[in-house]
């Protein structure tokens, strides 16, 4: 008798073990590297080259998109998506200066200048704050400092499900339905005098 109570006693114990040893292996991040952004043009909060601004509304840049590097998606990244958003206009919802997505799984940077004919084929650029696709420099306000954010989406599928002419917002949504993971870089701008 004691031998089979010693037997269900190790086999109970044999079976939380496995049982404890495959949750934590299912938790357990894979290694690789974390998902990252970086721009040769500004770091961290740092300030953004006035060749990056605008060139319009008392602004005047040479209204060219920073290089952008990115590295460490995630698993299962079918595509990226990139935006660009300025956090302190004050409308309430910030202003949406780029909006791009579809961009192919192999590609990992942008040259400075992309948004200029150089987008890596098969990207669609959606509507800005300004009503129509394409890029739309930094322009701060005068006297004003504004925070940029530049964001990459690891998305889940090649092609998002926005349709030609999609809001900044439509295409937001969309992106938070389809995103594995995003990184962020945030540059300032201004202020001008």
């Amino acid at each position: 008798m004691n031998s089979i109570a010693n037997l269900k006693s190790v086999l109970t114990m044999g079976f939380a073990l496995a049982l404890a040893l495959s949750a934590g292996s299912a938790s357990a991040k894979p290694a690789g590297s974390k998902f990252t952004l970086t721009s040769p043009s500004f770091t961290q909060n740092g300030p953004i080259p006035e060749k990056h601004y605008w060139n319009q509304m008392g602004c005047t840049g040479g209204n060219v998109s920073p290089e952008l590097h990115w590295s460490g998606a995630p698993e299962g990244t079918k595509s990226f998506a990139i935006t660009v958003h300025d956090d302190d206009v004050p409308t309430g919802s910030g202003f949406w200066h780029w909006v791009a997505y579809d961009i192919p799984v192999g590609v990992t940077s942008l040259e400075e200048g992309a948004t200029d004919g150089k987008l890596p084929s098969g990207t669609v650029e959606g509507n800005t704050d300004l009503g129509k696709p394409g890029w739309f420099g930094s322009c701060p306000p005068v006297g004003r400092k504004h925070h940029y954010t530049y964001t990459v989406y690891a998305v889940k599928t090649e092609k998002l499900d926005a349709p030609k002419g999609a809001t900044a917002a439509y295409v937001g949504f969309v992106l938070w339905q389809s995103t594995l993971a995003k990184t962020t870089l945030t540059g300032t701008a201004g202020p001008r005098k």
